[in-house]
């Protein structure tokens, strides 16, 4: 079982959309996949339409340490995904693991609870919070999408940087801090975006963050996979005949292959053939 979390300490960056895509070209390559909804603005937890909605959720999980799957985990319609939906509207949970003697490490005590997964990705609020610190201190690997904007490079700088910097003190509880890759997110194709893109490849290139070289386009697919709730790699798995671009099952495949090179050959194996007879099978 791999944990990764994806974090960012800024809102509206394309994070649930980046988390909730690659939970689904991960289950439809084989892998047994869960997303943990940690937002309290859930919107993992309805991203994809489920067909069996437990009567628990992440509350209940950090709360009251509820681990039976029938009880907190979901099963969404994409076979091999399933999760736990956030039901903590009000971050009562924030106050709570305050509180707690251990509540930085509470889901990392209780995420070997899942080892039925291969992946677990948890989805975390777009600010800073015990939460997502809590996220992070339970997982093998953080994935921070950025903009590539000035303004987005400095606050990861500012937020996510520091978040990881104040982390290091929990080293000395035995604790590993896990490594970021950095994923630029909502790239177009001006000559000032390329460059910032450029500027954070060379300056974000150091200790625990890496850029990955996959980038995420400023395109339609996207947008449109999340409105209707589709898989992005499902909307668009061959590229149309007018643009050079590569389509979007090319692109988080690619991604998924720099993030979890284990699973290498599962996700070369996800071809536009594959998933067009997925696609079919799922509207039949």
């Amino acid at each position: 079982m791999k944990v990764t979390t994806i974090i960012a300490t800024k809102g509206g960056i394309g994070k649930t959309t980046t988390g909730a895509n690659l939970g689904a070209i991960s289950a439809d390559a084989g892998l047994r996949t869960l997303l943990i909804d940690a937002d309290p603005q859930p919107s993992v937890s309805s991203f994809f339409q489920l067909e069996y909605e437990a009567p628990c959720g992440f509350y209940e999980l950090i709360a009251q340490n509820e681990t039976n799957p029938e009880r907190i985990i979901s099963r969404t319609v994409i076979p091999n995904l399933s999760v736990i939906t956030n039901n903590d509207p009000h971050s009562q949970l924030v106050n709570m693991m305050l509180q707690a003697p251990d509540g930085r490490i509470r889901l990392k005590n209780l995420i070997s609870s899942f080892s039925d997964f291969d992946l677990v990705i948890i989805d975390t609020q777009g600010t800073r919070t015990v939460i997502q610190e809590m996220a992070v201190l339970a997982s093998e690997l953080a994935i921070s999408p950025i903009q590539p904007h000035m303004l987005a490079a400095r606050e990861f700088h500012r937020g996510t940087g520091q978040l990881f910097s104040d982390l290091e003190g929990f080293k000395a509880l035995g604790l590993t801090i896990p490594p970021c890759k950095i994923v630029i997110n909502m790239l177009d194709q001006t000559a000032d975006a390329r460059m910032i893109a450029d500027l954070i490849r060379t300056n974000f290139n150091q200790g625990l963050f890496e850029v990955v070289e996959t980038a995420i386009p400023q395109a339609v697919s996207f947008r449109g996979a999340a409105t209707q709730g589709i898989p992005t790699h499902r909307l668009e798995y061959r590229a149309p005949t007018d643009r050079k671009a590569p389509a979007a099952l090319d692109i988080l495949r690619s991604l998924a292959i720099e993030l979890f090179p284990e699973w290498r050959e599962r996700y070369e194996a996800l071809t536009a053939d594959v998933v067009e007879d997925i696609v079919k099978g799922a509207n039949s």
